[in-house]
């Protein structure tokens, strides 16, 4: 995700810009008003503690009423992952207070906030630096302010716990705001060099302690953007056209509806934006009468692209896009020309393998609500990316984007299908065109239908070897629909070769193995952005190349007839450009190597096992190079001959991230991860079928059930270094780790995910 904001480009927030942004000329410390917040996940309703008495509020990022509650204003969207308490125990451990005087408020979309953007796992990872400074001149600042109110000088002063003690006296943060006398500025230059606390003096980074939005979503009182509601709104249905792209309104029908009680009239929209083209609103009193209208609605459509696509069509398109040699974009930091390592070679091993279309299906269907207050269209919504959508929102209100805000709500789940913002375009348009409040929302049915699904991927996979063993070469060719090309197309860096090409679809390819030679082209499968609209699914392209990469390392393996384990550990030197070239890649490929010993040794491999049981490993990176999660997984598996059922036992899985700021967190992220992984690899996955996908509902798209779930085994490396995402990585290592555990144990390689009892059981019948 980090590739998505190219620094300096585009005004987007790059963590120094970012930080520019927190201080602009100085900090400016003094009394204010707490800002305007959207949410606040702890209380019940959400709705923030109103403004009172004087407040002491130093930079954008946080402030400390008289009574010495600290407020965290957090930009990140909460989905799940317990993100505001994260970023807020970082803030407060560098600003010394007690964590019951610690409250976080979700923000809107006010541009002073800059960009915000949930996702690629780099929440912490970015905001770390940020946080600490901040936290480190308030407490500089309070000590000093406390030392002046107290008649004594500064020196030798400290804060612990939310107090100033200094000269012999304390006095407490509270009472510092309440009696006023706090003047100090910081230059972002003096913020930089503040000195952050050792990590052995830290108090809440790393250890035990509550999550601060946990009660209210435990007792029902958190509130999600589909709780979101005004006086006088009306309800909104969508009637979907055939095709994602391209479709036009020839005629409506709503003859039958005007029977159903609350109905109250059809609404074609009319989008310059051209995000939603050929959508229909069915307009009514309530929900339940919008949904009963909806049905006795006919719209005719003319169909754009893609309206007879299969996903046979999809996978072959994007087979002989790989073939074309000359097509796609090579990244920028590998080898163009492996031709002479291939020419000298002694054996070549090549692979293809593929992965099927994969939907999001968040809890929560997609819903947003929009209306005109002040001349301000408001839009109450969960979003993932609400710097992306805000540019359409005004595109298709005319408008300009100071004229748009985006209130803040909780979600039920995103998992990156809340980063396209698409469905927040129909509402407002509606509330536009209608002149009073229109809350749209989705059935899942609905919601499936346009998902920004995981696009189809196909993957070829080549390896040159010299007559002893050694690896002279490697490429990863891979083929996908391009989710940034359909959302942000400006983000795409240009390739070795000068081709615009999509980080996101290719990362993970470009690993820290020594492989010699290595070429890595990233190609778009045109006939998939066609056909629908690719979106970021948890872990995107890593989701796919790791799953290549992953498995031929393993097939490497057994064709140089040894230990997959050693190869890998042989492969990860840590030389060169695998050394890690700053704080964040800091050891490089090493610390890769370290927890694939670790997960092997914890894993039991090299153990006898039960007939047809075996264990396989993966490891990963993670997402992008310049934030490495280094993790391992080892995955225990075992293959009924009979039916084709793999039945996953135990995955272990280890992981360094650098310092883990919420251990609890921490391991929640990483479990729900191995878990999502899980599911691809054996029970997620649909097909596009007349440029539809096929599954709309959870009775035939079945992910991974709790009865399926297997023993965890989920272990971090003690570390103090930086810090770097964790929502995602644990995803990628899965599906290969239980592939290679499937040839251990029956001696069956599977290339294609999800693997279905059917291809296991196709899979032994060859062998025999």
């Amino acid at each position: 995700m980090s590739r998505l904001l190219p620094k300096g480009e585009l005004g987007v927030l790059s963590r120094r810009n970012f930080l520019i942004a927190s201080t602009g000329a100085g900090l400016a410390f003094g009394f204010s008003a707490l800002v305007e917040a959207a949410m606040d996940p702890a209380v019940p309703g959400g709705a923030p503690a109103a403004k009172a008495g004087p407040q002491f509020e130093p930079t954008l990022w946080f402030a400390i009423d008289g009574d010495g509650i600290v407020t965290v204003n957090i930009i990140r969207a909460e989905m799940g992952q317990h993100v505001g308490t994260a970023l807020a125990r970082i803030l407060a451990d560098e600003l010394d207070v007690a964590w019951d005087k610690v409250r976080i408020v979700h923000v809107d979309t006010d541009p002073k906030w800059g960009l915000m953007v949930t996702g690629g796992s780099w929440s912490v990872w970015q905001t770390f630096p940020i946080f600490s400074q901040a936290g480190a001149a308030g407490r500089i600042a309070l000590v000093e302010a406390g030392a002046k109110l107290l008649n004594v000088s500064p020196a030798g002063g400290t804060a612990r716990g939310g107090i100033v003690h200094v000269g012999g006296k304390s006095i407490s943060y509270g009472d510092i705001v309440k009696r006023g006398g706090v003047a100090r500025t910081f230059t972002p230059e003096e913020l930089a060099k503040l000195p952050i606390k050792p990590a052995g003096e830290r108090k809440l980074i790393g250890k035990p302690g509550k999550a601060l939005d946990i009660v209210a979503k435990t007792n029902g009182t958190a509130v999600y953007g589909i709780d979101a509601k005004v006086p006088g709104m009306v309800f909104a249905r969508p009637k979907l056209p055939p095709t994602r792209h391209g479709a036009k309104v020839l005629s409506v029908d709503d003859g039958a509806a005007k029977a159903i009680k609350g109905y109250l009239r059809c609404l074609v929209i009319e989008d310059p934006s051209d995000t939603v083209p050929g959508w229909v609103l069915v307009i009514a009193q309530s929900y339940p009468a919008a949904l009963r209208a909806s049905e006795k609605v006919k719209v005719k459509w003319t169909a754009g692209p893609g309206a007879t696509v299969s996903e046979k069509d999809l996978q072959d398109h994007a087979a002989s896009l790989i073939a074309k040699p000359d097509g796609g974009a090579l990244l920028e930091n590998k080898t163009a020309d492996t031709a002479p390592a291939f020419k000298a070679a002694k054996s070549v091993l090549e692979q293809t393998y593929t992965a099927a279309t994969v939907l999001h299906f968040q809890l929560e269907p997609l819903n947003a609500l929009a209306f005109e207050k002040d001349g301000v269209m408001e839009i109450h919504t969960g979003n993932q990316w609400q710097s992306l959508i805000l540019p359409t929102l005004a595109k298709a209100l005319a408008r300009p984007e100071n004229h748009i805000v985006m209130r803040t709500y909780m979600l039920g789940g995103g998992f990156g299908r809340r980063l396209n913002g698409d469905y927040a375009v129909p509402a407002a348009l509606a509330a536009k065109a209608l002149g009073q409040p229109v809350k749209l929302i989705l059935t899942r049915e609905d919601d499936v239908r346009f998902d920004s699904v995981r696009s189809p991927s196909v993957q070829t996979v080549r390896m040159a070897f010299d007559g002893a063993g050694a690896i002279l070469a490697h490429e990863h060719h891979a083929a996908a629909g391009w989710p940034t090309l359909a959302n942000a197309p400006a983000l795409m860096p240009k390739g070795k070769n000068g081709v615009a090409y999509d980080p996101f679809a290719i990362s993970g390819a470009d690993h820290w193995y020594e492989v010699g030679a290595h070429k890595v082209r990233a190609i778009n499968n045109d006939l998939a952005n066609e056909t629908f609209r690719p979106g970021w699914l948890r872990s995107v392209g890593p989701g796919w190349t790791n799953w290549a990469g992953e498995s031929f390392i393993d097939e490497a393996a057994h064709h140089l007839k040894t230990d997959p384990v050693a190869l890998r550990l042989k492969l990860l030197t840590g030389a060169g450009a695998n050394a890690g070239s700053d704080a964040s890649t800091k050891g490089g490929a090493k610390r890769q190597a370290e927890v694939v010993r670790r997960a092997a040794e914890a894993a039991g491999w090299g153990q006898a096992l039960p007939k047809d049981t075996g264990l396989g490993l993966a490891t990963s990176f993670g997402q992008e190079r310049d934030m490495p999660t280094w993790v391992a997984c080892v995955a225990r598996v075992h293959v009924d001959r009979a039916s084709g059922v793999v039945t996953v036992q135990k995955l272990t899985v280890v992981t360094d991230a650098g310092t883990i700021v919420d251990p609890d967190g921490a391991r929640a992220q990483t479990e729900g991860a191995t878990l999502w992984g899980l599911s691809m690899a054996l029970h997620e996955g649909t097909e596009f079928v007349n440029g539809e996908v096929k599954d709309l509902n959870l009775d035939t798209y079945t992910p991974l059930r709790i009865s399926d779930t297997p023993e965890l085994d989920i272990q971090f490396v003690d570390s103090i270094e930086v810090p770097v995402g964790l929502g995602e990585p644990a995803t990628t290592v899965v599906a290969p780790a239980v592939a290679n555990a499937i040839f251990r144990a029956v001696g069956v390689r599977l290339r294609h995910i999800p693997i279905t009892p059917a291809d296991v059981l196709r899979a032994l019948s060859a062998k025999t």
